[in-house]
């Protein structure tokens, strides 16, 4: 009886804020977009499995800045490379804003650099590009301890002894162990059976948070809060990734030398002490916590889930796979761990790498954007409270940019000659003052890990290439593809 007088109530309550949204929105000369209901605004109209495909058919027929309605949520969606383009970058002042996405700010309290805004996000933001860069990210000593880390990961595919097995939590140990140095000072071994938990239950959060469930959370939190369901599990993990979290920096408090930083936590440490009598300082535990957080879960799925995504490529596309192994070992050869400067050298295996992010699309929605006031753009006004979608997937897949965008085709970063080439569209990790904080590293790790694993590895499938299927099980905020056991055979 109290759940269904509660259920009532927040129905009531949420016909309201609808009724109210409705009356705010004909102040302004909003995009066009097509008819909401109410209380679930465009939601029936959506592909279940791959949203992001009908805003882009909706946008031939409004326009490429559209309002829809995600819930009751006022949405814009930016579609195309010249509307992201000059919201992201031509007035990055106006789209700063991160929305306050209800899974993530339950996750971290609101805290972190992940969706803060303003003055907390600024300072943290700063803070954080800046320790990172000096502890070697994208730099030589970063690269150390990913060539390091490859060996690690050869001798534990070596182990397989050429039978099928799931790259997954493998490829997920490597590259949390990168994240891990810079965060912790530490790596931890692939036998390790409380990091591999820790691993799952990462992979079940940012699973969740991309997924149809995740979802629902996100439209309707004070619903899905009252209603039994596995979100209240996924929560659960959140907690103990964050006790995990908190027992390193105690263990960082206990042995911390001020003169002596050795990682990003002793150094947030040092600065908490230094400003502890700042009233206007970001520099507090929860922030810390919370940073730590969102830096463990970004760093490790996404770069994971690229390299497992490149090895089912390498597997559908074979004769791919044994150019970029003749190229590799002519440049490098079998025995040398690859480094950064290669990469010039190595211009069809770049091509592929950066092709392989261009068809992963791992965000195509990317992290919803926030209006923080009214925007004027385009002769529109975006209104504060407004989320605001730049769809990335539109911009990777844009006709005039890609020669056949719906084709996995290295050719894209390829010239004439053979030589590599940019293109201003290749936007993975998104572009303007929100890019990925992790770039740098992301894309060293990519190059060191990829590489090292053709020249020791030829990859296939026990049920031969056509058992991959490419096309996503679901894309939401995150594309999600299944997973595959493959076979190793070493060179």
């Amino acid at each position: 009886m109290e759940l269904s007088t509660s259920l009532i109530l927040v129905a009531l309550t949420a016909v309201l804020l609808w009724l109210l949204n409705l009356r705010n929105s004909r102040k302004h000369r909003l995009p066009p977009g097509p008819p909401a209901l109410p209380l679930i605004g465009n939601l029936l109209q959506l592909d279940k499995n791959a949203p992001f495909r009908t805003i882009v058919e909706l946008s031939q027929t409004y326009g490429p800045v559209m309002t829809i309605y995600m819930g009751w949520q006022r949405t814009v969606a930016l579609v195309g490379y010249d509307a992201v383009k000059e919201a992201l970058v031509d007035q990055a002042d106006d789209f700063v804003g991160r929305a306050p996405l209800p899974f993530l700010y339950k996750a971290t309290r609101g805290y972190g650099i992940g969706i803060s805004n303003g003055e907390r996000w600024r300072q943290l933001r700063r803070f954080t590009l800046t320790t990172l860069r000096d502890f070697g990210m994208g730099r030589k000593g970063m690269e150390q301890w990913i060539q390091e880390e490859s060996r690690h990961l050869m001798a534990q595919i070596n182990a397989c002894k050429g039978k099928p097995f799931d790259p997954t939590f493998m490829l997920g140990y490597a590259v949390s162990n990168v994240i891990c140095c810079l965060l912790y000072e530490e790596r931890f071994n692939y036998d390790d059976k409380q990091f591999l938990e820790l691993l799952k239950m990462t992979s079940e959060i940012l699973g969740f948070n991309g997924g149809p469930k995740g979802a629902m959370y996100n439209f309707f939190p004070w619903l899905m809060e009252r209603l039994p369901g596995y979100q209240h599990t996924v929560f659960g993990y959140i907690e103990d990734t964050r006790k995990f979290i908190k027992k390193k920096i105690q263990e960082h408090k206990d042995t911390l030398d001020p003169r002596s930083p050795r990682d990003f936590i002793d150094c947030f440490l040092i600065r908490i002490d230094q400003e502890k009598n700042n009233p206007t300082s970001e520099f507090h535990y929860e922030n810390l916590v919370a940073t730590v957080q969102n830096i463990f879960l970004a760093g490790t799925e996404t770069t994971g889930s690229t390299i497992r995504y490149s090895l089912s490529l390498l597997i559908k596309h074979p004769k791919k796979q044994e150019k970029m192994q003749e190229e590799i070992d002519t440049v490098i050869g079998r025995k040398r761990c690859p480094s950064l400067e290669d990469r010039k050298s190595l211009p069809f295996t770049d091509a592929f790498i950066h092709e392989v992010q261009r068809s992963l699309r791992k965000t195509p929605f990317s992290f919803p954007h926030y209006s923080l006031k009214d925007i004027s753009f385009r002769g529109y006004t975006i209104p504060k409270d407004t989320m605001i979608f730049p769809m990335l997937h539109s911009v990777l897949k844009e006709d005039k940019f890609w020669s056949t965008p719906q084709s996995f085709n290295p050719q894209h970063f390829l010239d004439q000659n053979g030589n590599f080439k940019k293109n201003p569209a290749f936007v993975p990790f998104s572009a303007g003052k929100r890019v990925c904080a992790g770039e740098s590293l992301a894309r060293m790790e990519l190059f060191v890990f990829i590489v090292s694993l053709l020249q020791n590895f030829t990859f296939s499938a026990p049920n031969g290439p056509d058992s991959i299927n490419l096309v996503p099980k679901f894309s939401g905020l995150f594309n999600q593809y299944c997973q595959y056991e493959l076979i190793a055979t070493p060179r």
